[in-house]
C-alpha cells in the first residue's frame, strides 16, 4: 500500500461497491477485515473487524 503496490494474494485486496464504492478491503487474517481508501496524498484507514462485524 505504502508506495501503491498491488498487496500479496493471501491478503485478498479487493474493492467494494454499493454503498463503500471508492473503497478496498484486505483481510489481515482470516477473520478481520481492514477496510481502506488510497488517494495520491494519503492511505485513510477507515474500519477493522470482523467480516460478520462490518458486512453481516
Amino acid at each position: 500500500m505504502r508506495y501503491r503496490q498491488a498487496l500479496p494474494a493471501r491478503y485478498r485486496d479487493h474493492a467494494l461497491g454499493g454503498d463503500w464504492q471508492g473503497f478496498r478491503d484486505c483481510h489481515i487474517e482470516p477473520d478481520l477485515v481492514l477496510i481502506y481508501r488510497q488517494t495520491e496524498q494519503a492511505l485513510e484507514l477507515v474500519r477493522i473487524g470482523s467480516h460478520a462485524e462490518w458486512f453481516g
